[in-house]
């Protein structure tokens, strides 16, 4: 139902008092947990290096990564030339301005400026000339949290480079027009109630963060859970039918593609209910149903299929959250992945989902994966076009692998620690200094 638009004000008014008060403490313990060394943003540091530092690098593909950041590049042209590129103010900037990013963008576009790909050396050296590659620390838990208290909060303590990494991809499953044998779980789009707070509008310290719920009266509400969404229904468009433990899984994804008689039907993120994600493992694993070490994807598929319907439905409704889609019908490129967060056609092998808390989309990040005894055996260069709700912290990346049977049986076992290198504009660096003092 359309509220007036005088109780929206007041509704707005309210909410902002809130996210001012009630969460300055989160951003003076944000503040705490891991202060800029030199630069960098709260919540990480870093050092710079050289390409030749990175014994992998002339190990990597680089035509891909590039042809997906100049897809990125295309979302830049109506932002200001001045405006940060991650969408900080002043210190907590440390990627340089959108100018700077565009004037990469315009030498890259210059190698494919005749729509012929460039050869591997020629992607390669342009990396390496337009950018600076910088070294991600992380506060390296309680003994830093410990120095860094004993120093009054401003010391760097102990760090580490290392994080999880994991992966992602574009499902293919059967689903239904409408509600009939196992497709008993409808697929929604996005309701006309739900209202998404970007927190950021409200307080510095709170950018990146987003709130989602929706109005009631003159109060600002958490959204129904996933339980009452499925149990009780929505007021919303209803895009098709799935098996219910295939819609859960492909909201873990963010997209899909279904197979409905002779059509196929592609659904991207339209939103979320704003309500907690919880990866349903972690409670298998705590009842001794799954072993940690032998946690994946396909594991989680045949304990559900195994358990009766009641047991089954139990353990998805542990994940309070509850991802909305819309119809993808004209896709640029038919042949890529949906849309990433940024609106940009995610490329397979070559786009990672990053906390945008820390980085922008549309920043190159190196991963260098470990091998079973820590030595670094692979790199990776990835393109930051997607972000995701289990996505948390500045060493953490969630690599989209393509569709299909095949990149999900890749996806569901994907789970490796490694170290971030991310990729600034040497004019960030030349014009302003950088690394850590």
């Amino acid at each position: 139902m359309t509220r007036p638009e005088e109780t929206k004000r007041q509704v707005w008014g309210l909410i902002g008092v809130l996210c001012l008060v009630g969460l300055v403490g989160l951003s003076l313990i944000a503040r705490g947990v891991g202060q800029k060394a030199g630069r960098g943003v709260e919540g990480f540091s870093f050092t710079e290096i050289a390409f030749s530092d990175i014994s992998a690098w002339g190990e990597i593909s680089f035509v891909a990564p590039l042809q997906a950041f100049l897809r990125s590049c295309e979302r830049l042209e109506n932002r200001p030339v001045e405006a940060p590129i991650n969408g900080f103010s002043g210190s907590e900037n440390f990627a340089g301005s959108v100018g700077d990013w565009l004037e990469v963008c315009a030498r890259g576009r210059a190698l494919t400026a005749d729509g012929v790909a460039p050869e591997e050396d020629q992607a390669r050296a342009f990396f390496e000339h337009s950018f600076q590659p910088i070294k991600v620390l992380v506060p390296g838990g309680k003994a830093g949290a410990k120095e860094r208290a004993a120093s009054g909060g401003h010391g760097r303590g102990r760090e580490q480079e290392r994080g999880l990494f994991t992966a992602y991809f574009e499902p293919i499953y059967e689903g239904a027009w409408e509600k009939s044998g196992r497709f008993t779980a409808p697929v929604y789009g996005r309701p006309e109630d739900l209202v998404d707070v970007n927190l950021g509008l409200f307080s510095d310290a709170l950018k990146g963060k987003f709130i989602s719920g929706r109005i009631e009266g003159q109060k600002f509400v958490p959204y129904a859970d996933h339980k009452d969404i499925l149990e009780q229904g929505l007021d919303a468009d209803i895009l098709a039918w799935m098996d219910p433990n295939d819609l859960l899984f492909m909201q873990i994804q963010g997209s899909g593609r279904l197979r409905i008689g002779e059509e196929t039907l592609r659904l991207g993120f339209a939103g979320k209910n704003g309500r907690p994600y919880l990866a349903i493992g972690r409670p298998l694993i705590e009842r001794g149903a799954i072993a940690r070490e032998d946690m994946s994807m396909q594991k989680i598929r045949e304990w559900l299929e195994q358990a009766t319907p009641e047991e089954a439905s139990s353990l998805r409704y542990m994940n309070r959250s509850f991802v909305f889609f819309r119809k993808l019908d004209e896709l640029p490129d038919p042949a890529l992945g949906p849309l990433g967060a940024g609106g940009t056609q995610l490329t397979p092998e070559a786009s990672i989902a990053i906390d945008r808390h820390f980085y922008p989309l549309g920043m190159p990040v190196l991963i260098l994966f470990e091998d079973e005894q820590g030595g670094k055996s692979e790199a990776r260069l990835m393109i930051a076009q997607d972000s995701g709700g289990a996505i948390k912290g500045a060493v953490r990346g969630d690599l989209f692998l393509g569709a299909g049977p095949e990149a999900g049986a890749r996806a569901g076992e994907f789970n490796r620690q490694g170290v971030l290198i991310a990729l600034v504009p040497r004019q960030v660096f030349q014009t302003e200094g950088g690394g850590d003092e």
